[in-house]
């Protein structure tokens, strides 16, 4: 309900631009007609992932949104994928993965039919897949491994700041984390904390992987520089963990999505608070933005002149 409410104020309608009686211009706006969600189906799958495609596609008046994702011993999808694509209103659920899934819904196959644009998360395979199936469909975005950039002052807790950390490093080997601070206290407090919170964490050999290659612990000599340097990252999810944070929320300029305060963790906003999980990596939060009904509507423009305003 929190993902439905929160996309529900996105929605737009078609509207004239002008209109002086001889001369008359405007936009549609129209949901494109079928979409397919990819969702996987290995460690890294989510019911969230079902919701964050599907809700935002349903919402925005799309015909049919049809689901592919693997299955398990290629016979049972996991039941709470299901769920959640029933929840969210999906209308097909397809047993595939992998990048003959992207293949099958750019181009149709006799089960399954093409779509116009193919949205969610996959891994390299399905990445690049969907790069090259680019033009003849659509596509939401190219993902790269996940990201968290973290700004943090004195009044931050280690404790805390280190489970974000580690909460984004256990996604993947290859997942990058960042931890950007005036406060060489906290940073060497921190470092205590990633170790021992590693030390009892199911994904230990994951995290510690990510974070020994894949990250960073920054000092920098003040708020400004700390944002400069955010900006230049672009980063997935960029957490504000400062005395004021709402304040600083003017200082960002790129970034995909902005977690504000000490008690704001970047899962509240992966599985719970409702802005989309669905982001910008790789620095690509420097021209692009997060999934959105707008991902789903296309934008027409008309125009009407009499004979008398031609």
């Amino acid at each position: 309900s929190n993902i439905k409410k929160f996309h529900q104020k996105q929605l737009q309608n078609s509207r004239f631009m002008e209109s002086e009686g001889d001369v008359i211009s405007g936009q549609l706006f129209r949901a494109i007609e079928r979409v397919g969600i990819y969702v996987p189906g290995g460690t890294a799958s989510y019911p969230s992932s079902v919701l964050m495609n599907a809700i935002p596609a349903i919402l925005a008046g799309v015909e049919e949104v049809i689901m592919v994702t693997p299955a398990r011993n290629g016979e049972n999808i996991k039941p709470i994928l299901s769920v959640a694509a029933d929840i969210a209103g999906v209308d097909k659920i397809y047993k595939i993965g992998g990048t003959q899934a992207i293949a099958a819904l750019a181009y149709g196959t006799e089960t399954i039919p093409a779509v116009d644009k193919i949205v969610g998360p996959g891994n390299a395979y399905v990445a690049a897949a969907k790069s090259l199936v680019y033009g003849d469909v659509g596509i939401d975005m190219i993902a790269g491994p996940s990201e968290v950039a973290i700004i943090a002052d004195e009044t931050a807790s280690p404790t805390f700041v280190a489970a974000d950390l580690i909460a984004q490093a256990e996604h993947d080997m290859n997942a990058r984390t960042f931890l950007i601070s005036t406060s060489e206290n906290l940073l060497a407090k921190t470092a205590i904390e990633l170790e021992n919170q590693c030390a009892v964490l199911p994904r230990k050999e994951i995290a510690t992987a990510s974070l020994k290659s894949k990250s960073a612990m920054i000092y920098v000599p003040s708020l400004e520089a700390a944002f400069e340097l955010s900006n230049k990252l672009a980063p997935e999810h960029l957490e504000i963990q400062l005395a004021d944070p709402l304040s600083y929320l003017g200082k960002v300029k790129n970034a995909g999505s902005v977690f504000l305060g000490h008690y704001t963790p970047e899962a509240i906003g992966d599985y719970y608070a409702g802005p989309n999980h669905v982001l910008p990596t790789s620095g690509t939060a420097k021209f692009s933005s997060g999934l959105s009904v707008d991902d789903f509507i296309k934008k027409t423009t008309f125009i009407y002149y009499t004979k008398q305003a031609l």
